[in-house]
């Protein structure tokens, strides 16, 4: 039985706890947070939309297999990992890129480590969908 309260609730938490996530996955560049604890935050989104409606449900609101999702998040984060080789650093060695840049403007900096905690927030979600989904259709 589906209650209606939890369903319409859910679909006002679901859009809130993905908004905090990837706050929480951008503040963590400088202070605590980061791609663990947003993919964590992400999937509890999912997750609850999982108990108030169904598995089926909850895979086509998120239109993405949550397993390719946790691939792609690993290959993300280990191509930023690789981009120190390319400057000839040590792995996994911070690097600043600069959008739009020109004479006379530094452009947007932006940091592999950035990239990486895109990859891990991706690997994380996706993994923790993918047991929760197959658990859930267990039962």
């Amino acid at each position: 039985m589906q209650s209606l309260i939890l369903t319409t609730t859910t679909r006002l938490l679901v859009a809130l706890l993905l908004v905090f996530s990837v706050y929480a996955l951008l503040r963590g560049h400088n202070l605590p947070g980061g791609g663990f604890i947003g993919g964590l935050i992400g999937a509890t989104a999912f997750i609850l939309y999982t108990i108030a409606a169904s598995v089926d449900e909850a895979q086509r609101a998120l239109r993405v297999d949550p397993a390719n999702m946790a691939m792609l998040g690993v290959g993300v984060a280990g191509l930023a990992g690789l981009s120190a080789g390319l400057a000839g650093q040590p792995f996994f060695t911070g690097q600043w890129f600069f959008l739009f840049a020109s004479e006379g403007n530094e452009g947007i900096p932006i940091s592999s480590v950035l990239f990486f905690d895109i990859g891990v927030y991706m690997a994380v979600f996706g993994g923790i969908l993918t047991l929760v989904f197959a658990l859930e259709q267990e039962i």
